[in-house]
């Protein structure tokens, strides 16, 4: 039997202890460390060099589709399965985007997800029920099948990064801290979001957020 060495990134301190030991328990799985946030995942990631990667979408600092992305550079083998409490449009195409091999909601059964782990370590792809409903595959590979629906979709990768940020919170310098760009570079993104979206105020961009599920209010 071969060894699934998995990583488990998830800011909810409880529900992150819980899952890794449940997953512990396998003969098969070997969990070679948990992450509160993008940036330490990444930093784990490079030390333990795992398997597959469980990634919560709801976490403090760096945007999880950005930490993805770069988790993705690093480990090219890697499989992600993103975890979220929320059913978003946008966070599915996000998912897709970055090439993710499954997306669970919380609400899924921890069986589901220790199956979800086999199917990608395995070479393959596990979508939960309700994700599967809104996604279709063709030769183009998979995408939402009502792209486009959302204001949202408006926007482009920085944009949603953007949005991601304000709605924790952040400054722009303290964004510029995280991305690593320029404090004007990140104005020029705020504006062009704001225009999209036709809101020009930070509490309601963070209201609109919360509104579209996408910003994490417990």
């Amino acid at each position: 039997m071969s060894e699934i060495r998995i990583l488990v990134v998830d800011d909810h301190g409880v529900l992150r202890d819980a899952v890794s030991e449940r997953l512990q328990r396998e003969l098969d799985f070997t969990v070679v460390g948990t992450a509160t946030d993008g940036e330490s995942a990444l930093a784990l990631a490079a030390e333990t060099r795992p398997d597959v990667i469980l990634l919560d979408i709801h976490m403090p600092g760096m945007f999880t589709f950005e930490a993805a992305r770069q988790l993705k550079t690093l480990l090219p083998e890697a499989r992600i399965i993103f975890l979220s409490a929320f059913m978003s449009d946008v966070y599915i195409d996000q998912a897709l985007d970055v090439k993710a091999h499954g997306y669970l909601t919380k609400r899924e059964p921890i069986d589901k997800v220790i199956a979800a782990i086999r199917e990608v370590a395995s070479g393959g792809a596990y979508f939960s029920d309700e994700v599967r409903s809104r996604i279709v595959v063709d030769l183009n590979g998979a995408r939402l099948s009502d792209a486009g629906a959302s204001r949202l979709s408006q926007l482009s990768r920085r944009e949603m990064e953007m949005l991601s940020y304000i709605s924790q919170g952040l400054g722009k310098k303290e964004i510029a801290a995280i991305t690593s760009l320029s404090v004007k570079t990140i104005d020029h993104h705020v504006t062009r979001l704001m225009n999209k979206l036709d809101i020009h105020d930070r509490v309601a961009l963070t209201r609109y957020a919360i509104r579209e599920g996408l910003s994490k209010t417990e």
